[in-house]
């Protein structure tokens, strides 16, 4: 636990952060909730955005696990250049990347891989996307401690095209190379044969294989914490390449998506550089608006939580506050009729939101 924010941080970055968590732990419950109360074309169209796609497409909904990646990635450039003026060795570096990837692996087996239920039987070692965090945070430390920037796009370039080629030129048990189905791809087989049932997501996400790109995904927020972090550029062209960027790399994984689809459940390289051309556009207009036109107080909801997002993760993953919001609005079911879920979730956000803002104005900070 740390008693105080760093002074120098980002305030934008912390903003993108809670709004991505702020879908996480109750947003997409509202929205959800709010389209279910009134069907109608309009509603039913944004309810299929806050869902995630079935299989080869994309969908807002798809954004929010890749942009907490990135996240993470845009912040390693400031938080590695704060501990080295520390004095901070490499080892000492690197012990501290060892030491979170575990425990952020934990917390993914609590939260998803059944951990806490204590049965051998139940337990997935790696299921959740804390630990995917965890992987592309190990992959991308290794990159940043000990490889020039140069070499560390380089190397990015070079995970995105091993996965395409183990996906597409590998075959598989009696399977020709280059099957992408649900059930049926080398990803799942891999996971399948090596790690059974300790791998197995029902869901069909993959996680092994996925992790090369996993490291992808955090490497492109790496190169915008590079970008945010330089001193040779102003703000508005920092901003510009920001946009850059993303038209590039959306642009990229659209003409990539020809031959290997944009497709999240395994996370693929037409995946990554589609969602991180996105995740660029974000951050590009959440930098413009507050960072450089100062525009700040609208973003408090979300600084509040993205000051504390592991914390408000673990807290929206492990209890259940709709038991605390029914107290104040169980009654009001009966005149709400068919939008009480919208009542109910927008009550159990609310009741972990203050949470969040009494650590804020206490400044507590959960971060590992």
């Amino acid at each position: 636990m740390q008693k105080e924010l760093k002074a120098e941080r980002l305030l934008s970055l912390d903003a993108l952060r809670g709004f991505d968590m702020f879908l996480i732990i109750g947003g997409g419950e509202m929205i959800r909730a709010f389209c279910s109360g009134h069907v109608n074309s309009f509603t039913e169209a944004i309810a299929k955005q806050a869902n995630h796609t079935a299989w080869e497409g994309f969908t807002f909904w798809d954004i929010i696990m890749p942009l907490f990646m990135f996240i993470v990635g845009t912040a390693m450039p400031f938080s590695f250049a704060k501990r080295i003026s520390l004095g901070h060795g490499k080892t000492k570096l690197f012990t501290h990347v060892v030491i979170r990837v575990a425990i952020l692996w934990v917390l993914g087996m609590m939260v998803q891989g059944g951990l806490l239920k204590y049965d051998m039987s139940q337990l997935q070692i790696y299921s959740n996307t804390l630990q995917a965090i965890a992987a592309g945070y190990l992959i991308s430390s290794i990159l940043i401690l000990n490889f020039s920037i140069i070499v560390q796009v380089m190397a990015t370039a070079g995970l995105l095209i091993s996965f395409w080629m183990i996906m597409r030129f590998v075959p598989f048990a009696d399977q020709a190379a280059g099957v992408l189905e649900p059930t049926n791809n080398i990803a799942r087989y891999v996971e399948q044969v090596c790690a059974g049932r300790f791998f197995y997501d029902a869901s069909n996400y993959t996680w092994f294989l996925s992790s090369i790109t996993f490291g992808a995904t955090v490497m492109l927020g790496v190169f915008a914490g590079f970008l945010l972090k330089s001193n040779k550029l102003g703000m508005y062209k920092k901003f510009l390449m920001l946009v850059c960027t993303g038209i590039g790399l959306t642009a990229g994984g659209l003409i990539w998506s020809i031959w290997f689809s944009i497709i999240k459940l395994i996370w693929t390289s037409s995946f990554v550089l589609y969602s991180g051309g996105l995740c660029y556009f974000l951050l590009a207009a959440f930098y413009l608006v507050i960072d450089i036109w100062g525009f700040k107080k609208w973003a408090f909801g979300f600084v509040v939580i993205g000051a504390n997002a592991i914390a408000a993760y673990m807290m929206a993953e492990l209890f259940d506050f709709r038991l605390i919001g029914n107290i104040f609005v169980a009654g009001l079911e009966r005149f709400v009729g068919p939008w009480f879920g919208f009542v109910q979730s927008a009550a159990a956000f609310v009741v972990l939101w203050m949470i969040l803002l009494w650590m804020y104005r206490k400044k507590t900070f959960i971060k590992i």
